[in-house]
């Protein structure tokens, strides 16, 4: 007598089962994953900004006694020309610079909005109060 080799077909339909079960975890695990790497690179050009905005600060007045509101207002005061704070996911005018500076390091706070992004919506900030330690908040 011969054997027959192969799946029956409720084997088969646990196997179905096993790997749905997997993806329906797996998935937003994942979703979360990306969403959180497309804001690292806001934050990173949000990086860019403050150290631009130190050396701004710096070359202006280097004892630190200048004071001024909401200027440099625009990444052009910076340095920056236009698409140099673009990227995948984010571009120029998501970025805005509210600053003010009464010694050194600056006290500024810089905002990132991702127009571009589907999901997750919100608004990443990152201050510095003066202490030359940056802090992010966020969604």
């Amino acid at each position: 007598m011969r054997s027959k080799k192969g799946f029956t077909l409720i084997e088969l339909m646990v196997v179905v089962l096993i790997v749905g079960i997997l993806a329906a975890v797996a998935i937003p695990t994942l979703r979360g994953r990306i969403d959180a790497a497309k804001w690292s690179e806001g934050k990173a050009i949000m990086g860019s900004i403050a150290s631009a905005a130190r050396a701004w600060c710096a070359e202006q007045d280097p004892g630190g006694t200048i004071a001024f509101g909401g200027y440099p207002a625009t990444l052009a005061d910076l340095g920056f020309v236009g698409g140099d704070c673009s990227g995948t996911y984010f571009v120029d005018t998501d970025f805005t610079i509210t600053a003010f500076v009464t010694h050194y390091p600056p006290e500024f706070e810089i905002s990132c909005t991702g127009t571009r992004l589907i999901a997750p919506a919100g608004t990443y900030t990152l201050k510095d109060p003066g202490t030359g330690a940056l802090v992010f908040s966020g969604p």
